[in-house]
């Protein structure tokens, strides 16, 4: 029999990073009953392989379902194998085009691989929902679609968007919270997690489990977590994600490259580290008695031991304040030369002549760090290059830039980093 914690204590854990509860009163009656029969909650998420690759947005849910694996209740991560065939429509203002059964069994394959370096995978129930969907009838899917109407599809933001704006939405769309909703009913979910973009899926989930004649699940939301540039949704699309399978140094790098304010927000979705110790971290760096800088690492060590282990993570650790903190020079690192002359920033009224000697020979001068980019052949234009600085992808000696100008020391190697590239710019002229 399982020793479960008491209530209380599993309550705290489970609402850590946890964005809405629907309903907790009946998750606290869930884990009473569960702690007092010794039964497991069985507690289900559901991933359509869409994709190959997972990136750390996808592991917030992953890390949910850790926690409620951690208080020993049965996790079962569902590949939507049939699902994943409609596509989910959720936030699109278009049809997607539906994958074919190679391609998603394909991603599905490495999904399972790519799980498992959260969730432990002997406690974790692996399942598909073709399952029981390669089993359902003609008979079958109108007995299901009579459980739902088309008014309250419509409710979904997304489907009432495009219907008011006169867009297209396909009668297999519609399908596709049914189908979600039916594998809570498959599988007999006491809970269900899933993004706070799955809202619309997860209640559908529970509409049908009562038209079942089952017990309601829970339904437990995630945040989405914000990519690199702290502003939009983390997605490979946008260029502001850290994929799970990455290098060790790279994933600690994007990771040291997030703001200090955003530092916290990974912190809370991304590890383990209690509410209680990271109030405290916040506090500390409030106070001056921690560095933000060494709580960085500290976070992105936690990271990259995770996807990794914790010696890559001290090794990643030490590669990166080589190159960046110590003055170290990267291995095998490509040196490009750039003009200064081209790059000069100039300020209102000045002129480049009557500059240009005061410049040469003082400390440090202001370059226009979107020109450089492009020169170093680290940007394929001014304004992608403007686009990276917003995302912040740009590193220059290890520290995120985010503004145009910056002020180059000749006397100092100059190390410039987007992504994966780094190169050591020299001064032409």
């Amino acid at each position: 029999m399982p020793n479960f914690p008491p209530v209380d204590e599993q309550l705290a854990y489970i609402k850590k990073g946890a964005a809405e509860i629907v309903k907790e009163s009946e998750l606290r009656a869930k884990l009473e009953r569960s702690l007092a029969s010794g039964k497991p909650l069985r507690v289900k998420a559901g991933f359509d392989p869409t994709a190959p690759d997972l990136h750390l947005g996808h592991t917030v849910l992953l890390r949910k379902l850790k926690h409620f694996q951690d208080l020993g209740h049965t996790v079962i991560f569902l590949i939507g194998d049939f699902t994943g065939m409609i596509g989910d429509p959720t936030g699109r203002s278009a049809t997607r085009p539906p994958l074919s059964r190679e391609q998603i069994a394909e991603n599905a394959e490495t999904y399972k691989a790519q799980v498992f370096r959260i969730l432990s995978p002997e406690k974790t129930v692996v399942d598909f929902n073709s399952r029981w969907f390669s089993k359902f009838s003609a008979e079958d899917f109108i007995r299901l679609t009579a459980k739902y109407t088309v008014s309250q599809m419509l409710e979904r933001e997304d489907f009432h968007k495009r219907f008011h704006d006169e867009k297209p939405i396909a009668m297999h769309e519609l399908l596709y919270p049914l189908a979600q909703g039916y594998d809570s009913v498959a599988l007999e979910a006491d809970v269900e997690l899933g993004g706070t973009d799955q809202k619309f899926n997860l209640l559908v989930g529970r509409e049908l489990q009562r038209a079942y004649g089952q017990e309601s699940q829970v339904v437990l939301t995630t945040p989405i977590l914000e990519g690199l540039d702290g502003v939009n949704k983390m997605s490979k699309s946008l260029g502001n994600a850290i994929g799970i399978h990455e290098p060790p140094l790279e994933m600690y790098g994007k990771v040291m490259s997030i703001s200090d304010e955003m530092m916290w927000r990974y912190y809370e979705l991304l590890t383990d580290v209690s509410e209680g110790r990271i109030s405290a971290m916040k506090a500390n760096a409030a106070s001056g008695k921690e560095h933000p800088m060494a709580l960085k690492k500290e976070l992105a060590m936690l990271i990259v031991a995770d996807f990794h282990s914790p010696a890559l993570a001290e090794k990643a650790w030490n590669d990166w304040a080589k190159q960046f903190q110590k003055g170290g020079v990267p291995e095998d690192v490509e040196e490009v030369a750039v003009s200064f002359r081209e790059l000069l920033a100039s300020h209102p009224g000045d002129t480049y002549k009557e500059r240009v000697t005061e410049i040469i020979e003082s400390k440090e001068f202001p370059i226009k760090l979107d020109k450089l980019l492009v020169r170093a052949g680290l940007a394929d234009s001014g304004t992608d290059a403007v686009r990276k600085l917003k995302q912040r992808s740009v590193q220059v000696n290890g520290e995120v830039q985010t503004g145009h100008i910056y002020y180059w020391t000749p006397s100092k190697a100059l190390f410039l980093r987007v992504g994966k590239k780094i190169k050591k710019v020299n001064r032409l002229d």
